[in-house]
């Protein structure tokens, strides 16, 4: 049994039932319990038409669950309305619920869980494997987020910029569990250009697929943390780069430029270079100048800072960091890099050890205690003492 055939009915079969008269949540659970069904009894009787099946087996579940609801007998009246066998109406509603699950009323942790589970069919410990918590925290977020979504009807859908962050998000989550989030980020990611003509949407879908492009060579032995200028380049999935360029190209020639296709563009000049020392620093920052004024993010900022480090020198990367706010993330492993490369082996040393007790995982904390080592170790047995900014 395909499960990620199955997971590509799901968007339509919530779509049926809620034109049928469902609302949202009792359709999406009814699905899910279709869906459990499937896995038990397709593998010895696959069905002839896997859609048709999910679709009846999804209404019956929910007509069993308005019957058992002796408060709401008027809802019953469906039963007499049901509809006769026949052929699947060719409608995808797919969008539509990308655009329900990604409301602007929910919190963005819940519209993830929601979107993963109703767009992408994964079931609610699969989510809650993949997010690192327990089973029963994430199938409260879920019922919360439904919850919240009672009364907004499927043709009243929110903005395609949340449904974008929303996959943006997903995608960032990385990988856990038996679900590769990043994967799943990207086949919803390919479903959402197929249905839209948003140049933002082709642009993350880009971003994906460059950086996801690298995904082999970011980790060593014993899963240690590799940094692009280390990473081995020959492992890097080149046609998963090739169709992440045409993607972009094509988006940029829109003349719509977005957050997204400016990350892209960047990721772009990282997968061109043959070598790190190849890398064109002095365009990528100029990307990072066009994303700085699209977002005004302090993140963006901060990175920016980097680059121009690579482009113009330390001591140019360590005055744009000067007016980054050095309470940001990994603030502290920017600046110890740049005094690195400044010649203050010291100073940079002590950043790493900062920027490695603000780490946010354990590969990441690891390579940052590693790289203070190897400083403090350099800064020994160097003839002279290092440079003091």
């Amino acid at each position: 049994m395909n499960g990620e055939l199955v997971r590509e009915f799901v968007p339509a079969v919530i779509g049926v039932l809620v034109r049928r008269g469902a609302d949202f949540a009792s359709a999406e659970d009814a699905v899910q319990e279709a869906l459990i069904r499937a896995y038990e009894i397709w593998p010895q009787d696959p069905p002839r038409d896997p859609k048709a099946w999910l679709i009846a087996a999804a209404w019956r579940k929910f007509l069993d669950a308005v019957r058992s609801e002796s408060a709401r007998r008027g809802r019953e009246l469906a039963v007499d309305a049901e509809p006769p066998d026949g052929p699947v109406p060719a409608t995808d509603d797919t969008l539509q619920l990308y655009f329900l699950c990604a409301h602007p009323s929910l919190p963005q942790a819940a519209a993830v869980a929601l979107t993963l589970r109703a767009v992408g069919g994964l079931t609610t410990r699969q989510i809650a494997t993949a997010h690192l918590v327990p089973e029963a925290t994430m199938a409260q977020r879920i019922s919360r987020a439904k919850r919240k979504l009672e009364g907004v009807p499927l043709d009243a859908p929110g903005d395609l910029s949340t449904v974008v962050r929303v996959l943006y998000l997903v995608f960032n989550e990385g990988y856990g569990g038996d679900v590769d989030l990043a994967a799943e980020a990207v086949r919803l990611a390919r479903r959402l250009v197929a249905l839209t003509d948003e140049p933002e949407a082709a642009g993350l879908l880009a971003l994906m697929l460059l950086h996801h492009a690298r995904r082999a060579s970011r980790t060593g032995p014993g899963g240690r943390l590799v940094p692009l200028a280390a990473q081995d380049r020959s492992r890097w999935d080149t046609g998963m780069i090739a169709e992440g360029v045409t993607l972009l190209q094509t988006a940029l020639a829109r003349d719509r430029l977005g957050e997204y296709q400016a990350q892209a563009a960047i990721a772009a000049l990282h997968a061109d270079a043959t070598t790190a020392a190849e890398t064109d620093w002095t365009q990528i920052v100029e990307w990072y100048d066009e994303l700085l004024a699209l977002t005004g993010s302090p993140v963006v900022a901060l990175n920016r800072a980097v680059a121009v480090g690579e482009a113009d020198g330390a001591r140019a990367g360590l005055a744009a960091l000067a007016d980054v706010d050095p309470g940001l993330p990994r603030y502290a492993a920017a600046r110890a890099y740049l005094l690195e490369r400044a010649g203050d082996l010291e100073g940079a040393a002590t950043g790493y050890v900062e920027a490695a007790g603000a780490a946010t995982s354990v590969a990441e904390r690891d390579h940052l205690t590693r790289e203070a080592a190897r400083l403090r170790q350099a800064a020994r047995t160097s003839p002279e003492r290092p440079r003091t900014l």
